[in-house]
């Protein structure tokens, strides 16, 4: 068997040495309870869409959650405990290799902690805590069925109580429905946000913690057909004490927010790990199958389609590494990770979804069989972009910090990799969440030049600076402006030049080899090349921004030699990894 180059989570020789033991040791005890498990229960789990009470038993035997998912100040003195987003991003990506639902369920669980985390209430904090030392699992009570995610709007609403409810210290009585709520049907706390009825405004936003398993709470349905459980749930004159209320007036509608922030940041990491499991899959089939009398990976364009695959999921890891370090280093000074966050929850899932779509167009009919993880991959890969947020609205947000990152640079100190065994504590004290268009970043430019002796990326740049004169000489007017069609085309543009600052940021911090690096680029000048072109299409470009889109189009820098060295690398991992039977 050829030796792989070892860039892709493989579970066979996994031990990620910048973490204590305690972590490897988790870490590892998840995989070996997936791989002791087998493809076919896996599999079979998903098809007939078995919620998953083994996986939260092995959670709460392991006390998995209560490990990553508290911060240490709730500790009670257990020194691993720790909110930690490095590790939880490297256990996000395992869970998402051996299936959405596990990784689903330890991120509604960090969605429900968020608002908790946050507050002030001391109480809720501790009660947490006790939750996940004992193997409950979170939910995160926000979208409902008219408004979805509109953290403006809300219909479930908070009653000031009766005075005898008060003489019980009940404060208020809730009562309404949320709809898209995972892990409703057994969270022991269920962060919810709602109104007040007899307020009006921001003043009126409330976010309090229910249990699932009380008698006012009402589980309706899943609204889907898998092993997530995706619940609808009523609330009918729930009781409201105290100790249940974690934010009220505009701290609750900023604690939103901010949940979302340190919540859907992991959507990458599962994405890449379905991802990986799926290109095991698809190298193994092809590169063993016969066709014509020829192995499937003989013909040239199936050769293309596994090198960019492969260099588009190398370009997911290293950005969305790279993108831990900046929200790991964050402060009130420094909030550069709000134009990373969404681009993971937007742009890395999209590239999974291109893969995985160029990988089925190779294996054809196997991708539909129902013994294979790419069946459940191809399936589910997207769900990401689309059930935890939309990728206009990531795109729509990202443009918001496209002229300070371009055109209005700053200094910042260096962002080391951040692998420390450290307490994120800033993820809860974010402070508030208006201010996005004035965050400035470093000069971007400086990363690109120091890999300008890289063909594709001294191509790619020549672009990257296309575009800011773009900007400069016939940027959107206030008309186009408001065309968020138009707008969305502009935001991808952009949206590249960020990737590839990370990617090579990244790159350089873990000597990955130019070779990659070129042709990575290669696929950025064509994606790049793409959004220009649909740029020119639209029908309110001006004929300025129609010429600069001719004119920006670009060839990748075409290098057979090298093309060949990353095909070999590709070609080794066929049979270098298949889960157990």
């Amino acid at each position: 068997m050829a030796q792989t180059d070892g860039l892709l989570f493989d579970p066979n020789s996994y031990d990620p040495q910048q973490f204590d033991a305690e972590t490897r040791r988790l870490l590892r005890a998840t995989i070996r309870w997936f791989e002791d498990r087998g493809k076919k229960r896996i599999l079979d789990d998903d098809l007939s869409a078995q919620w998953p009470a083994d996986f939260v038993e092995f959670v709460k035997r392991e006390k998995l959650f209560a490990t990553f998912l508290t911060p240490s100040e709730f500790a009670d003195g257990n020194p691993d405990k720790r909110w930690d987003a490095t590790r939880n991003a490297a256990l996000a990506e395992i869970l998402g290799f051996y299936g959405l639902t596990y990784w689903y369920i330890e991120q509604v669980t960090i969605l429900g902690l968020g608002p908790i985390w946050q507050s002030a209430n001391a109480d809720a904090k501790r009660r947490a805590a006790r939750d996940l030392e004992s193997g409950q699992v979170m939910a995160f009570g926000l979208s409902e069925r008219a408004h979805g995610a509109d953290v403006y709007q809300t219909d479930l609403v908070l009653t000031p109580a009766s005075a005898e409810d008060q003489a019980n210290g009940i404060l208020y009585r809730a009562s309404g429905e949320k709809y898209y709520i995972g892990n409703g049907n057994v969270a022991s706390m269920v962060s919810v946000f709602g109104r007040r009825g007899d307020v009006e405004g921001n003043d009126a936003y409330m976010f309090f913690v229910a249990d699932s398993r009380h008698e006012n709470y009402h589980l309706i349905d899943n609204v889907v057909h898998a092993q997530i459980y995706v619940s609808t749930f009523r609330l009918d004159n729930y009781p409201v004490r105290a100790e249940d209320i974690l934010h009220t007036g505009i701290e609750a509608f900023a604690a939103a927010l901010n949940t979302v922030n340190v919540g859907k940041f992991n959507l990458c990491s599962s994405t890449i790990g379905m991802t990986e499991h799926a290109f095991y899959e698809a190298i193994t089939h092809a590169h063993n199958r016969i066709l014509y009398g020829n192995p499937v990976t003989d013909f040239a364009h199936v050769r293309g389609i596994f090198v960019d695959s492969y260099a588009r999921l190398i370009a997911m890891k290293a950005f969305s590494r790279r993108a831990v370090d900046y929200f790991r280093s964050a402060s009130l000074d420094d909030r550069r990770y709000l134009l990373f966050n969404p681009m993971t929850k937007a742009k890395v899932t999209m590239e999974g979804e291109t893969v995985i779509r160029s990988l089925h167009d190779v294996i054809a009919a196997k991708g539909y069989e129902k013994d294979t993880m790419f069946r459940e991959v191809s399936q589910l890969i997207g769900y990401l972009p689309r059930l935890e947020g939309t990728v206009h609205v990531n795109i729509g947000l990202v443009l918001k910090f496209m002229p300070n990152y371009l055109l209005n640079s700053m200094d910042y100190p260096e962002i080391p990799t951040r692998d420390d065994p450290v307490d994120d504590v800033f993820f809860w004290n974010q402070g508030p969440t208006r201010g996005a268009a004035k965050v400035q970043f470093a000069d971007w430019t400086q990363v690109y030049e120091k890999h300008a002796s890289i063909p594709n990326v001294a191509c790619f740049y020549d672009q990257a600076q296309a575009f800011k004169q773009l900007l400069l000489t016939a940027a959107p007017d206030a008309s186009q402006q408001q065309d968020l069609d138009f707008m969305l085309t502009v935001g991808h543009l952009f949206s590249l030049i960020v990737y590839g600052q990370l990617i090579l940021e990244q790159g350089a911090l873990t000597g990955l080899d130019d070779d990659l690096v070129d042709q990575i680029f290669d696929f950025q000048i064509r994606d790049f090349s793409a959004y220009a072109i649909a740029l020119h299409g639209k029908s309110s470009s001006t004929q300025a921004q129609q010429e600069w889109a001719i004119d920006a189009i670009r060839k990748p820098v075409r290098d057979t030699e090298r093309f060949d060295r990353v095909w070999e690398r590709v070609a080794a991992y066929s049979g270098s990894y298949e889960i157990r039977p």
